[in-house]
């Protein structure tokens, strides 16, 4: 079993082709800076400016206001979204050609991308309020810290999390981790393509 706490000096932050925002990695696999493919990534964006999304093929999309009054998803042949309530997950095709358009000045977002043919997510957000355990099975999962505090165990390891940190679980695992603590939590739940 391998659990991992993840922290700022973990992630990695780029700049945008475009100019309009930065991009903070927070989680890809594999990585492969060769041509840019990934099975899943996992980060946060900053939008700076109203502009066009990078196209992704073959995956499908999740994302949420973090930050900011809020902005809207405008797409070409499907109706337009607006994410303007704090962390209420949206899910689109990432082949579809997308324009972000901004409410209200900048924003932060978290997003969820997963390639179809590799896995598919479940994306949740969740308070923690006492102990939340995850027990043995085949998905990987990534618990994002958005505020407050929190402590993971896993045997005799323990692992303390701050506000802007994540956990780390891979899968498969023969034992089960425990979370405790007071706070608010994003979960994402990755499992293989085809899985029941």
């Amino acid at each position: 079993m391998t659990v991992r706490a993840l922290g700022p000096a973990d992630y990695r932050r780029v700049r945008w082709k475009n100019d309009g925002g930065w991009t903070t990695e927070l989680a890809v696999h594999p990585r492969d800076d060769a041509d840019g493919s990934f099975a899943w990534r996992i980060s946060i964006a900053e939008i700076e400016t109203s502009g066009p999304f990078s196209t992704f093929p073959g995956c499908d999309r999740h994302i949420a206001l973090l930050e900011g009054v809020g902005m809207e998803l405008r797409f070409d042949g499907a109706a337009a979204r607006r994410l303007d309530r704090r962390l209420a997950f949206e899910t689109f095709a990432g082949e579809w050609k997308t324009d972000g358009v901004l409410i209200a000045g900048p924003v932060r977002d978290f997003n969820v991308i997963v390639r179809r043919d590799a896995c598919t997510a479940e994306v949740l957000h969740r308070p923690l309020v006492g102990p939340m355990v995850f027990f043995p099975d085949a998905a990987f999962w990534f618990i994002h810290l958005v505020g407050g505090r929190a402590e993971a165990r896993v045997d005799d390891t323990r692992f303390l999390l701050e506000a802007g940190m994540s956990l780390q679980i891979d899968a498969p695992r023969p034992g089960r981790v425990i979370l405790s603590g007071g706070g608010e939590l994003i979960l994402v739940k990755l499992s293989p393509a085809g899985a029941s």
